[in-house]
């Protein structure tokens, strides 16, 4: 057994304890008082039930959507879950720093944790670009910078570019997705001959059963934070149900045989409740969020085929679940169809039209800039000595971490 696997097996439970016993610290010091804020939201509108669906979405949804590796789903059902737990305990106390220095108003903790899971979003999101290529440190380190990035972005975006903060929130598709890339653009490309860097059957029917999870939750997902829920709701639930009609359409398109790909199915039916993230409770006629999914899913699988053929070999990104066209194009879409609404709805208003155009594409542009370039950093952080313990023979393997049965590994 390697030293570096010794070392890995030696330091991480240091580094979850220390994480553990700073978090304990500060909500036993510092922050997370439960007062009657709580009650008072609780009675008035209590949004548990969608809570609980967002919940689940992360949990068993990513969980399962990131076992697309033959020989990584302990890992990627098993990290998932350990960084989420931490993550959003760290989102909770920024959220508390915030209210502590009067930059946020107190909406009680629950509605903290609601905003905690929705941000964790981008970390999950992340961590699809650079599966099986980082170890537990590593996976940690990056959860921690991302969040913190993300709450800068949005505090940027809500201070000076006047965005909502429900709609700052639902950033976190763009800049998990270009965050993840910038990341894993800096580590070692996986060998072509490797083994181990592709599905199986089984793994694929897991990764579909994790896409399903999120198919049926994404409209709680949409509305957990929305004014109007109805509507977001709604709005959500057609652009999902024809972007994955138009999953089905395109996937025996564009194979020789007509054939459907799996792969296609479960990113591009998806695609809609991305890109109607954006705009759910703008839309007023549910044909527009239909025509969103159609289009969704359309860039999502065409997608798919010029980046992986065109773009991703010069540029040397192995993004191993494809989040930028499962999240990324689906988010620019949405971006986009959000300022076009905006447009469209404040026509008359020529006078403050120019204005709220700029201040929109200015987050956009903010959100990909702040997370490309941090997601740069983090990468080179990362791949330093002091944390990278992983050779590149060793990558999409749980065996490094886990102990795997003999029947397992076969």
């Amino acid at each position: 057994m390697s030293s570096n696997y010794l070392n890995f097996r030696n330091s991480v439970p240091w580094v979850i304890l220390l994480l553990e016993a700073l978090f304990l610290i500060c909500s036993y010091f510092l922050f997370l008082k439960l007062d009657g804020v709580d009650s008072l939201i609780w009675s008035q509108h209590s949004s548990y039930p969608e809570f609980q669906d967002v919940n689940h979405m992360l949990i068993f949804g990513f969980g399962f959507f990131l076992m697309v590796l033959r020989r990584y789903g302990f890992s990627s059902t098993g990290f998932n879950l350990l960084i989420i737990v931490l993550g959003v305990q760290c989102c909770v106390l920024i959220e508390d720093l915030l209210v502590f220095f009067h930059l946020e108003a107190n909406e009680g903790i629950l509605k903290s944790i609601a905003k905690a899971l929705i941000s964790m979003t981008a970390v999950a999101i992340s961590t699809g670009a650079v599966l099986g290529k980082t170890n537990l440190v590593q996976l940690i380190v990056m959860t921690l910078v991302e969040l913190i990035v993300f709450y800068v972005s949005r505090w940027i975006n809500r201070r000076y570019l006047e965005v909502g903060d429900h709609l700052s929130l639902m950033h976190v598709h763009l800049f998990g997705a270009y965050f993840g890339l910038a990341v894993t653009s800096c580590f070692p490309e996986p060998s072509p001959r490797l083994d181990k860097n592709r599905s199986t059957p089984k793994s694929d029917l897991f990764s579909m059963l994790g896409s399903v999870f999120l198919w049926v939750f994404w409209p709680s997902f949409n509305s957990l934070l929305a004014q109007s829920r109805r509507k977001a709701v709604v709005n959500t639930y057609f652009a999902l149900a024809v972007s994955a009609v138009t999953a089905f359409m395109l996937s025996a398109l564009t194979s020789k045989d007509g054939k459907f790909r799996m792969t296609h199915i479960h990113s591009a039916a998806l695609a809609g409740g991305v890109t109607v993230s954006f705009t759910a409770e703008m839309i007023s006629h549910p044909w527009i969020a239909m025509i969103l999914g159609l289009l969704a899913s359309a860039i999502t699988i065409l997608g798919s085929h010029c980046l992986q053929r065109c773009l991703n070999p010069p540029l040397k990104i192995h993004d191993t679940s494809g989040v930028h066209f499962t999240f990324g194009l689906p988010a620019v879409l949405g971006a986009l169809a959000q300022v076009v609404l905006l447009v469209i709805r404040e026509w008359t208003n020529s006078s403050s039209l120019g204005y709220l155009v700029l201040l929109h594409i200015g987050a956009f542009c903010q959100t990909i800039s702040l997370a490309l370039i941090t997601g740069f950093i983090t990468g080179f952080i990362l791949n330093t000595r002091l944390l990278k313990i992983i050779p590149v023979s060793k990558y999409f393997e749980d065996q490094f971490y886990w102990e795997v049965s003999l029947s397992v590994k076969l």
